[in-house]
């Protein structure tokens, strides 16, 4: 199975950690998105593609959205979606992670899993007391991702 990942990673780096850890259990290659979200990279080529970034006012960054609602349609290519956030739970997971679900199933593709993790967040107020979750993703997380990466 041909595997790719699409990273949006700007603010610590958080998201890239994860996508790192996961590329080699799945021989992926990990490309990262342009500011302005785009890339030259073709999907049609690839049976599995993930989609991470890191998560702003309960979404995943515009980038990553951009990129993906600018995909044609496919059918039944395997996804799934991975998230940082300063915030994060199973819960928070599911809401963060709505609005690239609907994107990516507008376009066909089958969602095959979700992942996510705390991140470092030094955003905006937060920089004023150094930021939460510092040394998140941890090895634990990692790890996490890692197990995550071998079900698919």
């Amino acid at each position: 199975m041909k595997s790719i990942i699409f990273i949006y990673s700007y603010h610590k780096g958080n998201t890239k950690k994860v996508a790192e850890a996961m590329a080699p259990v799945l021989d992926a290659e990990i490309i990262e998105l342009a500011k302005d979200g785009s890339t030259s990279v073709e999907i049609s080529e690839f049976d599995l593609i993930g989609f991470g970034a890191g998560i702003a006012f309960s979404k995943h960054y515009k980038q990553l959205l951009t990129f993906a609602q600018g995909l044609q349609n496919v059918e039944g290519k395997k996804a799934f979606v991975f998230s940082t956030a300063g915030l994060s739970s199973e819960k928070q997971k599911k809401k963060h992670h709505n609005r690239l679900l609907e994107i990516l199933n507008e376009k066909g593709f089958q969602i095959v899993g979700q992942f996510a993790c705390k991140g470092h967040d030094s955003y905006s107020v937060l920089k004023v007391i150094g930021g939460i979750n510092k040394g998140r993703p941890n090895a634990d997380d990692l790890s996490k991702a890692k197990a995550f990466a071998k079900e698919l």
